[in-house]
């Protein structure tokens, strides 16, 4: 069905991450650096990394973590191992101590209250005619859940924002300056909470808790331990759930075709969330570090460099995808990288997919005649990919 399909076709000549071109749309690259440039090497970062962009490519280092190293850190700076951001086994042992928090049971049981929260959510944009999908509803669905879950109060949302987004810019920048006083204020904020775990005698279960319990060897887990774990949680439980939540209303109200088709057939909506995880991932790709040299496409990759695995690029791969250009709900299902694949597959992704699902159908069939009024704004972290703002309309009709 040709009439329901959106195309976003590359036109740059050249790959620099950074330029404008690129950072207004990612997707404008792609099929150069399939072409060209499949392991690319950016010199002027600070330090400098490669890219690895074809779908094979990418899903074999995401699965080789010996070789593709999570212990520097995910970020296209050095860092030191953190929680789940590392290799096995410390990896195996924190993502299994907060593992259960995200079980298919205890997903489903999330269900009725994430329901409830959108239609709060809706409830408080009722009387305007023009309201922003990404501050009014994607932003504080996801958000309040995660908060919920680490039993943190809901009063403080709008600091958790902040920081969030203060320390996604900083895992981005060559130079994390600026944002180094968010990032203490939030670390601050989250040890208090930590201390009053420890100081509690209750039977809570929130994620918090669990982690000042948890026990390695007979021995607990240290405070900065626990902060990174929490601050992985708290930033990843939100951002990226945010962002798909924005990404697929915007694809869906670009074109009115598609928006009315899925208003019409609500049935799509799965169908459309996989598409938007396709077409416009979250994050565009992480960052892996060589643990030895790599021959890969007439490249050497030396050791110890920093890899960005370009999940966004891998998922427009025509060797893969058919019309990879095009956002299709017509598409046979197929298997994107958006969540990632191997030991660091997201552990929130079923969970993002619920919250996304609910969101949609709680949006179409409230407000099913909506105009997008334009694109918004993009949010900044080169290595993200989402909606800072996105303004919509209530058709006059609607508010009748």
């Amino acid at each position: 069905m040709q009439a329901d399909r959106i195309r976003n076709e590359p036109v740059t000549a050249h790959y620099n991450p950074f330029s404008a071109e690129t950072l207004a749309d990612p997707s404008s690259a792609y099929d150069h650096l399939h072409q060209n440039e499949p392991v690319h090497l950016y010199k002027e970062y600070a330090p400098p990394f490669y890219t690895l962009s074809r779908y094979a490519d990418v899903s074999s280092a995401l699965t080789d973590s010996e070789t593709y190293s999570s212990e520097f850190g995910q970020g296209p700076r050095f860092a030191p191992p953190s929680g789940m951001l590392s290799n096995p086994p410390q990896h195996t042992f924190f993502r299994g101590l907060v593992q259960q928090a995200f079980t298919p049971k205890a997903i489903r049981a999330l269900g009725p209250r994430i329901e409830d929260l959108a239609e709060e959510l809706l409830d408080d944009v009722a009387n305007k005619e023009i309201f922003d999908i990404h501050d009014d509803f994607a932003f504080p669905l996801p958000v309040v859940i995660i908060a919920e879950l680490l039993d943190v109060p809901k009063d403080d949302l709008h600091l958790f924002k902040r920081w969030s987004d203060s320390a996604v810019e900083a895992m981005g920048a060559e130079d994390p300056a600026p944002w180094v006083e968010d990032l203490r204020a939030m670390a601050t904020y989250l040890l208090d909470q930590i201390g009053k775990r420890r100081l509690a005698d209750n039977d809570n279960d929130d994620l918090i808790t669990r982690l000042v319990r948890a026990e390695t060897d007979g021995v607990g887990l240290q405070d900065d331990e626990i902060l990174s774990v929490v601050n992985q949680l708290l930033v990843g439980g939100n951002e990226t759930t945010t962002s798909l939540i924005a990404n697929a209303v915007w694809r869906l109200l670009e074109n009115p075709m598609l928006w009315r088709r899925i208003v019409e057939d609500p049935t799509l909506i799965d169908v459309a969330i996989e598409e938007s995880l396709r077409f416009d991932p979250p994050v565009l790709g992480l960052f892996r570090t060589t643990t030895r040299n790599i021959e890969l496409r007439g490249m050497t990759i030396p050791e110890n460099s920093k890899v960005m695995l370009h999940y966004a690029a891998a998922n427009r791969d025509p060797e893969i995808f058919r019309d990879p250009h095009v956002f299709s709900l017509d598409r046979p299902p197929q298997r994107h990288l958006s969540f990632g694949l191997g030991v660091h597959f997201c552990l929130g992704a079923e969970l993002a997919r619920l919250e996304t699902r609910t969101a949609l159908t709680t949006l179409l069939g409230r407000y099913p005649d909506l105009d997008l009024i334009d694109s918004g704004e993009r949010i900044k972290p080169f290595f993200l990919w989402g909606r800072r703002t996105l303004p919509v309309r209530r058709r006059p009709e609607a508010n009748r």
